[in-house]
């Protein structure tokens, strides 16, 4: 076998076992780099060590960290609690604001999974008290949760920015967010009207948060506006979103307004790994012609008409039992250009965005971490076998819906 060949196997390898087991895929995958690196393409252990994204991790880390920080000295369920209260008690606006709020806060940086965790228990208690179906209250805070997923200073839309960016698209991040957006916003109507949205809007009754809000103390306003200059000074000043947000994560810590011990705890240390991981793994690929090799094989299966929903579909299809950002991001957004190539037609850039709404709008299924959450959440005495049932079909669905506005949409926001 030929370097590209062994080095696509390792990664179509750790693919595999990022669905079928709980081990964290980045380390396998940087073992897998090297084993590629060393043993199939000669090359030095220091060369696979320059593999590994060192700025990347810097930028998850600090934002992480500064979102740890906000989550554990109790900000952001300050925040969330109040938002629901600003329903002003009304039940049909209880899931427009499950959705506006999961959206807001996984785009101002936790990404869709924490933010999903801080929303989900209110909204399921809340919605099942207020007479809301489960499934429509899930809907609403994963799909709210994924829109959001992809702001240019969220976890998830930073990794994102950093491989468009390698592969020709530097400014492509807002129409990324955007077609994301609007993707999860149209499935999210759609949810709305047809699993209880009509009813409630007859229904015209009101009903009392059944949440304790506390009171926003001094840490909660110190965070509060060290995360509103975090996020000034990034998009104003241009600062890098890592590093100004580790300063103002050692600001907080020096002011008392969060435990040092408690933020580093609180990180997502494996989710880091997981995505640095793969994104070492896949440099060491395509540097041994792997990722060539893939999109030719998959140049093979479709044409430039429907190269955009065959994209959509396969890497929805693997999204659902996989991390989206974690693997499928970093595994098959660099493809993309090589896929264009080899088809002879087509758009790289429609073809990226089609990767990322097809891989993203599948993340409601509870196979996915944001899914299970959502069930996890429900109240005692709720059927959480029939909301688990209901998201299975409900993501297993989106890999075809996720295709067709691949299709229709993704040209127009590539323009």
């Amino acid at each position: 076998m030929t370097p590209a060949e062994i080095s696509l196997a390792a990664l179509g390898a750790a693919i595999l076992l990022s669905l079928t087991s709980r081990i964290n895929v980045g380390l396998v995958a940087i073992v897998c780099a090297w084993a590629v690196g060393v043993g199939a393409a000669g090359w030095k252990a220091d060369a696979v060590m320059a593999a590994f994204p060192a700025s990347l991790f810097v930028t998850l880390a600090g934002v992480t960290l500064l979102l740890a920080a906000a989550e554990a000295n109790g900000t952001m369920d300050a925040v969330s609690k109040r938002a629901i209260g600003w329903c002003g008690g009304h039940v049909v606006r209880l899931p427009l604001m499950f959705f506006m709020l999961a959206a807001l806060l996984s785009a101002a940086g936790p990404g869709a999974i924490a933010s999903t965790a801080m929303v989900a228990p209110v909204a399921m208690s809340v919605g099942v008290g207020a007479g809301v179906s489960p499934f429509l209250s899930a809907l609403m805070v994963a799909n709210g949760a994924n829109a959001g997923n992809l702001s240019p200073i969220s976890s998830v839309g930073l990794v994102v920015d950093n491989i468009l960016g390698t592969i020709g698209f530097p400014d492509a991040i807002w129409r990324a967010m955007a077609l994301n957006f609007v993707s999860h916003a149209a499935v999210t109507l759609v949810a709305f009207v047809v699993f209880g949205g009509r009813s409630l809007l007859r229904a015209s009754t009101t009903v009392e948060a059944r949440t304790t809000v506390p009171p926003l103390e001094r840490r909660h306003w110190l965070t509060l506006v060290a995360t509103t200059a975090w996020i000034a000074a990034v998009v104003a000043l241009s600062l890098p979103p890592g590093l100004s947000a580790m300063a103002a994560v050692c600001v907080l810590i020096v002011a008392r307004a969060a435990s040092e011990g408690e933020v580093i705890r609180r990180a997502p240390w494996s989710a880091i790994l997981m995505v640095t991981g793969m994104t070492t793994l896949v440099s060491v690929v395509e540097k041994t012609g792997g990722l060539e090799l893939f999109a030719r094989l998959l140049a093979d299966m479709t044409n430039p008409r429907w190269v955009n929903a065959a994209s959509a579909f396969v890497t929805g299809a693997i999204s659902t039992y996989s991390s989206t950002s974690g693997v499928v991001y970093p595994a098959f957004l660099p493809t993309v250009t090589g896929i264009v190539e080899r088809l002879g037609g087509g758009n790289a850039l429609e073809v990226a965005l089609s990767i990322v709404v097809g891989a993203a709008i599948v993340d409601v299924s509870p196979f996915s971490t944001i899914g299970a959450l959502c069930v996890a959440a429900l109240p005692a005495g709720a059927d959480s076998g029939r909301l688990f049932r209901q998201l299975v079909a409900w993501g297993l669905s989106m890999t075809v819906v996720g295709a067709l506005l691949a299709h229709l949409l993704a040209p127009l926001f590539a323009r």
